[in-house]
């Protein structure tokens, strides 16, 4: 059972004894002595879809939601529908759009370390893994020294993300991302 400060995107919580997904964390250190960190949680709910904010202490405790996992690979897009894999025995598992939400970005052909999380057979969402490479398919030029400033410039990639690197990264390269933060780690 995870505390607040512990939770990442992409977790399932139960809360009510429905499935609901970490979308987003921000956390909120109070100025004032004495005072405890707040951490504001944004949930998707899994079977509605609805949006629920929730705010806890660090050492609040939460449930996560029972279900199965199972490592699965990207396959393709079908129409509005991602299709996924499973790598061990081959089943499909199709998620829209709107339930992959930021994730989508992430998400390129063949990528590897997804885990789509399962109840009763159904798929209730994904986990991404927490970095992942990827191509930078445009950017401004490279700048010759630059790698001495902390500088960066602004990425595009296949997926449509756009990210900030530092000056010197070409078009071309492959960079790794983190997943849960949306940032430049390093080249691949």
């Amino acid at each position: 059972m995870p505390k607040a400060s512990e939770l990442k995107r992409g977790q399932i919580i139960e809360i009510n004894n429905v499935p609901h997904a970490v979308k987003t964390i921000d956390c909120k250190s109070p100025s004032s002595r004495g005072a405890s960190t707040i951490y504001k949680i944004r949930y998707n709910n899994l079977v509605t879809g609805q949006k629920l904010d929730e705010s806890y202490k660090a050492d609040d405790v939460l449930k996560e939601a029972d279900c199965q996992k199972a490592r699965v690979q990207y396959s393709y897009l079908d129409g509005d529908n991602m299709v996924f894999m499973d790598v061990e025995d081959y089943s499909q598992y199709s998620l829209s759009l709107d339930d992959l939400g930021d994730d989508i970005p992430y998400i390129t052909e063949g990528l590897d370390g997804i885990t789509a999380l399962l109840s009763d057979g159904n798929v209730l969402g994904i986990e991404l893994p927490q970095v992942v490479e990827m191509e930078i398919m445009e950017t401004d030029p490279s700048i010759k020294g630059a790698s001495a400033t902390g500088r960066t410039k602004p990425a595009r990639f296949t997926t449509g993300l756009e990210i900030q690197v530092p000056e010197y990264l070409s078009a071309g390269e492959i960079v790794k991302i983190n997943t849960a933060t949306g940032k430049f780690m390093s080249r691949a």
